[in-house]
């Protein structure tokens, strides 16, 4: 079965803001006066996130694994959900033993602007496994209703009984 997804073209600047910020940490970790502890921690990154729609809810999942939930902040305001967060580096390590340093330490933000379609009072956020799931519900009028097709005989059966009756 072939299966069809959805062509995002600003996924795209998504992940590209996500290289230039690896990019950017890699250059502060290099040239950081204050060493490359200081410039792991003051870097931001961009987790990676999944939204999808039923119709009853919208929902994210985000990728923040080894933050804290104490460390993440979600908020609704004038239409905009805003994720923040940040992973912080952990100190008990020396620097002189990493070998390699590929995950990213740091502050985060994400925002997204919601659709008129959703319920801001009842918004779900549960945090399991390194991923955060957001889940907004849709206002009532926003779901899809189902319309009962009749066919054109049954009315006029119905009428004619009635007619008969009376």
């Amino acid at each position: 079965m072939t299966l069809l997804t959805r062509w995002e073209p600003l996924r795209e600047f998504s992940t590209m803001q996500d290289r230039m910020n690896r990019m950017n940490r890699l250059f502060r970790e290099s040239y950081s006066p204050e060493g490359p502890e200081e410039a792991l921690t003051t870097t931001s990154f961009a987790p990676p996130v999944d939204i999808y729609e039923d119709e009853h809810n919208i929902t994210l999942k985000m990728e923040v694994p080894g933050i804290d939930e104490k460390d993440i902040d979600v908020r609704i305001e004038n239409n905009t959900l805003t994720v923040r967060g940040e992973r912080k580096f952990e100190k008990e390590e020396k620097e002189e033993n990493f070998r390699r340093v590929e995950r990213q330490y740091g502050s985060f933000t994400r925002s997204f602007t919601l659709p008129n379609s959703v319920e801001t009072e009842s918004v779900q956020a549960n945090y399991d496994k390194g991923v955060l799931e957001i889940r907004l519900a849709k206002k009532a009028e926003a779901k899809p209703k189902q319309i009962k097709v009749k066919v054109g005989g049954e009315k006029t059966l119905e009428a004619k009984a009635h007619s008969k009756a009376a």
